[in-house]
């Protein structure tokens, strides 16, 4: 049986609900690396690691260019601004729309 840590113990999270358009649809691998990217050089790796930031692979939907990142409260924002920093993934220029913050992946599929 596994143990779970408390809820007092255990961090919160936030989802970043965002859209990615692009003219065609890009893979879930490029368009990790190119977040992974731009996270990393606005955050830097103590940023990323406090953030505690996480791409969602299940949830990414190449056809609409829907996902989902997991990351600390306090640094939504900061993964806001990365995620606006990606102007490019491979050869396709792309904007990256931030629908909405939830705090459970149920409720940010809603929308």
């Amino acid at each position: 049986m596994k143990l779970k840590n408390p809820p007092t113990v255990r961090g919160k999270k936030r989802y970043v609900v965002f859209r990615l358009h692009s003219k065609e649809g890009i893979d879930y691998f490029s368009m990790k690396n190119a977040v992974w990217n731009s996270l990393h050089n606005w955050m830097g790796e103590a940023g990323l690691g406090k953030a505690n930031v996480r791409i969602i692979k299940n949830l990414y939907e190449p056809g609409s260019g829907k996902g989902f990142i997991q990351c600390d409260p306090r640094y939504v924002d900061q993964v806001k601004m990365g995620l606006s920093l990606v102007h490019q993934i491979g050869d396709q220029r792309v904007v990256f729309q931030t629908i909405r913050v939830s705090g459970t992946i149920k409720s940010g599929k809603g929308k």
